[in-house]
């Protein structure tokens, strides 16, 4: 047994270093980390675009000094853990030490490694998933109802981290329904844990009353902005190559819930997979929502495996070879799936990155870096030249830092040095607008392309306006955004300030 856990430390520490060396220093934090990272300021029940949890996590960074040491430390550890949970589903379905390497091996070099190189509450959610499909087993295999009071505060805390969780209650329920473990329904235990659950979310659903439930709005536009061109084809592909080096050990934990009679307490797991993932593509759920969905089966198909390949020939060669699979295939996508070459390296070698199609964005053309790598670059550099203006106008009245968008004002706010807090008509920086005071003087910055009539129609209301400067780094996504100065109103600008939160507000 303590040889079993000093391997598992390995993977856990293995898993640390690899987070940490994936990303060259010359990249910054992400647009998304920033927004999150501001929310610790602004602590509440909830927000706009996510559930309070990573608000908390925010806060304690913020504590320990906000470096980014310590927003890159969080997703680390949570991925780390996702580890430690799959190991105790083998130890719990009683798979042999292979059985635990494979496992964590498939984990370890898997697309959960670009997922915890981000402060973003999807790292945490993969683990309650994982968690949650853990005490399941446990209880099932023990009819202890400790553990479905577990599974209650693991639901609680995912869904005040991550509203998805409940595609996997969805997804659980008419599973258990048409199998053996529908008995589930008849412990009396299990109504006293739905009810736990709900006081655990009651904060976040009185939050959302009293906010006219913005979850609802923010998730009609998303499906009509986003989920709407999801395609259903692209989402099923996905989940083939998140897990890609090990997708035979999903296969064979499929296999294993269908066939083996040792899994037959826990077959209602299948059909929660196919459950859940009808819901998705019922949906158009973007493809990364699901990944919470197949640790746990890695761990069947592991233990699976470990039992068809204990004898004689298979162990010699299968063992070995199974575990070397998803290391193999994970060697290319080192070099490339991750921003760990300087963007001057991807710049002067775009051909492998072209081939994959990783320098195609959004918008359908291709571009010098990866969108999300270009996602990283440039708000230093922005940061700096708004404190410059700031310090400058500062001088001759309140001042206010004005963005277009929340990476933006949330970059600002992380890396300036003149304590500036930025706001923006988007996300939930509309609620953190301080209009207490007059305020005589803007800096406003526009998005690359979107200020053109910027001195026009703010111009006139103050004594002097300007453009004074751009973000100028031709590798960041924000290249061209423009900082305007904007001094001495002739208006108390807040009552436009505040129209224009209202018409946003309304919009959610």
């Amino acid at each position: 047994m303590k040889k079993d856990y000093l391997i598992l430390f390995l993977f856990v520490l293995v898993k640390f270093i690899l987070q940490y060396s994936l990303i060259d220093p010359e990249y910054e934090l992400h647009r998304d980390e920033y927004l999150h990272l501001d929310q610790g300021d602004h602590l509440a029940w909830g927000y706009l675009s996510v559930p309070p949890v990573n608000s908390v996590l925010a806060f304690i960074i913020k504590s320990l000094g906000n470096s980014v040491f310590w927003v890159k430390f969080f997703p680390a550890l949570f991925g780390a853990l996702t580890i430690v949970v799959v190991w105790k589903i083998v130890e719990e379905l009683k798979g042999n030490l292979y059985a635990k390497i494979l496992a964590s091996t498939g984990i370890l070099l898997s697309v959960l490694l670009r997922l915890n190189m981000l402060f973003q509450p999807t790292s945490l959610e993969v683990l309650l998933w994982t968690m949650l499909y853990y005490v399941l087993i446990k209880y099932f295999n023990s009819e202890k109802v400790k553990w479905l009071y577990m599974a209650a505060i693991i639901f609680g805390i995912g869904f005040l981290n991550k509203y998805n969780i409940t595609f996997s209650v969805l997804g659980l329920i008419p599973a258990m329904l048409i199998t053996k473990q529908r008995k589930i329904f008849l412990q009396k235990h299990l109504y006293f844990v739905a009810l736990l659950a709900l006081l655990i979310i009651l904060p976040n659903i009185l939050w959302q009353y009293h906010n006219n439930f913005p979850v609802i709005l923010h998730m009609k536009q998303l499906s009509e902005r986003q989920l709407v061109n999801v395609d259903r084809f692209s989402f099923v592909k996905s989940q083939i190559l998140f897990f890609f080096g090990v997708i035979f050990v999903v296969v064979a934990g499929f296999y294993a819930l269908i066939f083996y009679k040792p899994f037959e307490k826990i077959r209602f797991l299948f059909w929660a997979y196919v459950f859940t993932i009808a819901l998705f593509l019922f949906f158009r759920a973007k493809d990364y929502y699901a990944i919470g969905l197949y640790p746990a089966y890695i761990a069947i198909g592991s233990v699976f495996l470990a039992r068809l390949f204990d004898k004689g020939w298979k162990r010699r060669i299968l063992e070995p070879v199974s575990i070397l699979i998803p290391v193999l295939l994970f060697l290319p996508l080192y070099n490339l799936a991750f921003p760990n070459k300087s963007p001057q390296y991807i710049v002067e070698h775009p051909e492998n990155y072209k081939k994959f199609g990783l320098l195609r964005w959004e918008d359908g053309k291709d571009h010098a870096l990866p969108q999300d790598f270009s996602d990283m670059l440039g708000w230093k550099e922005l940061a700096q030249k708004v404190d410059k203006e700031y310090l400058k106008l500062s001088k001759s009245g309140k001042t206010l830092v004005l963005c277009d968008n929340y990476g933006q004002a949330g970059a600002i706010n992380y890396y300036s040095k003149q304590n500036v807090k930025a706001v923006s008509f988007n996300a939930d920086y509309l609620n953190w607008f301080d209009l207490s005071e007059k305020y005589s003087n803007v800096v406003r910055v526009k998005e690359p392309g979107n200020g053109k009539n910027e001195l026009k129609e703010t111009g006139p209301i103050f004594g002097k306006s300007e453009i004074v400067d751009s973000v100028t780094n031709p590798f960041a996504r924000e290249k061209g955004a423009t900082i305007f100065s904007f001094e001495g109103a002739k208006i108390d600008i807040r009552k436009r300030l505040q129209d224009e939160i209202n018409e946003e507000k309304n919009g959610y």
